[in-house]
């Protein structure tokens, strides 16, 4: 049998705020809710459940989703229309623009409840050969 993720819990001050800001910025859907979770599907069959806990007990994560160009542009336009605050680099020393890195682009921002978040169009080391 092969490893793969199934599904991982993000932590969320409201969970149903946390996924439709995931959800609506990149165009999926809530699929499922149970108990404390809140789940989005990803298109390589792994979930995000989100659950609400206290704010004091959320340490802020670091989630990277690869994404094609044509998703990358719907969510950047989302992005800026929102006014959400973004960056090209992680260290947050560029604003309000998008890198350029491995021949793709990327940008990085904040969900709700403060986790750093990344979309990237090619991995990290650039595009399989």
């Amino acid at each position: 049998m092969s490893v793969e993720l199934n599904h991982t819990i993000i932590h969320a001050r409201d969970n149903r705020e946390s996924a439709e800001f995931f959800a609506g910025l990149l165009g999926l859907e809530i699929t499922a809710e149970w108990g404390p979770f809140i789940a989005v599907d990803l298109s390589n069959g792994v979930t995000l459940d989100f659950a609400t806990i206290p704010a004091e007990s959320i340490t802020p994560q670091h989630y990277a989703f690869l994404v094609s160009e044509e998703e990358f542009d719907a969510a950047y336009a989302q992005i800026t229309k929102r006014g959400i605050e973004h960056y090209a680099d992680p260290q947050r020393q560029h604003p309000d623009v998008i890198n350029h890195n491995d021949g793709g682009r990327g940008v990085y921002f904040m969900d709700p409840a403060g986790h750093f978040m990344e979309l990237i169009t090619v991995p990290y080391g650039g595009r399989p050969s």
